[in-house]
């Protein structure tokens, strides 16, 4: 469904390539990570697959066709992001916040109906947030928040999600649930996602397929079990760690031991 093709960019003309001939499927229903050390990428190659930055060499294709293709508008219909921070620079009630996520789906001067205030209601509903409707947007703690600009990416009805860091600094328990939070979209209702992240374990736990990025190149695209080694870790971090499935989480995870010397 959505496909980068031999993707590469540049910031500046002559700079420091940040992406290097990047090729790529998300396939559909699927949770696919992107995992690599800072400056690897990640968000660049994340922007890029929202159609946001254009490559400077190969395509991104949704459903065959080239995102330079699709209006905005379109676009956002089927392709949502979740950047790592969110502010806002007026006092928007929770509600107003999800609300945004319709206006894709709103046409010009077109005020949201009842109909968009459901969907805006599930959104919340989804992301257990419903009883922070009325609540002043400032005043969530950074949990909350992450999850209410979820439920806002989910009012826009995307087929694909894409998430930028969306446990960065969380304590653990709210990593743990916004975990939740995406294998439950994943899993219960059939949602397509993106994350970039720094932790293993988090990939580990919701990812079906990871890709690997260090300097703008791919160094491993496939499934967990397979990518996620203590081989994999070290060439990606330079780090010693002991990689394991645990019974009792159910899935792989990664403990650092120490840098390499």
């Amino acid at each position: 469904m959505l496909r980068a093709s031999n993707v590469s960019f540049g910031y500046e003309h002559g700079a420091r390539t940040v992406l290097d001939a990047v090729t790529l499927d998300v396939p559909r229903g699927r949770v696919l990570g992107l995992l690599g050390p800072n400056g690897s990428g990640k968000t660049t190659l994340l922007r890029i697959l929202a159609g946001v930055l254009h490559p400077g060499s190969g395509t991104v294709t949704l459903d065959g066709r080239t995102l330079q293709t699709w209006t905005r508008r379109d676009l956002a219909r089927r392709i949502a992001v979740v950047p790592q921070e969110t502010h806002t620079i007026f006092d928007y009630r929770v509600l107003d916040i999800v609300l945004m996520g319709r206006y894709p789906h709103l046409g010009p001067f077109e005020l949201e109906q009842p109909d968009d205030i459901a969907v805006a209601r599930r959104a919340l509903a989804q992301t257990g947030t419903a009883a922070l409707e009325g609540r002043a947007f400032t005043t969530l703690s950074g949990g909350e928040r992450q999850r209410v600009v979820i439920a806002a990416a989910l009012a826009q009805t995307p087929d694909v999600m894409l998430l930028d860091e969306p446990t960065a600094a969380l304590d653990l328990r709210y990593q743990l649930e916004i975990a939740r939070v995406l294998k439950t979209l994943n899993v219960n209702h059939g949602m397509t996602l993106v994350v970039s992240t720094h932790d293993l374990n988090l990939a580990a736990s919701i990812c079906d397929e990871i890709v690997l990025l260090r300097e703008g190149r791919v160094l491993a695209h496939g499934p967990v079990a397979d990518v996620l080694t203590p081989a994999t870790v070290r060439a990606l971090y330079d780090v010693d760690a002991d990689v394991q499935y645990h019974a009792r989480a159910g899935h792989l995870t990664v403990v650092p031991i120490g840098r390499e010397h």
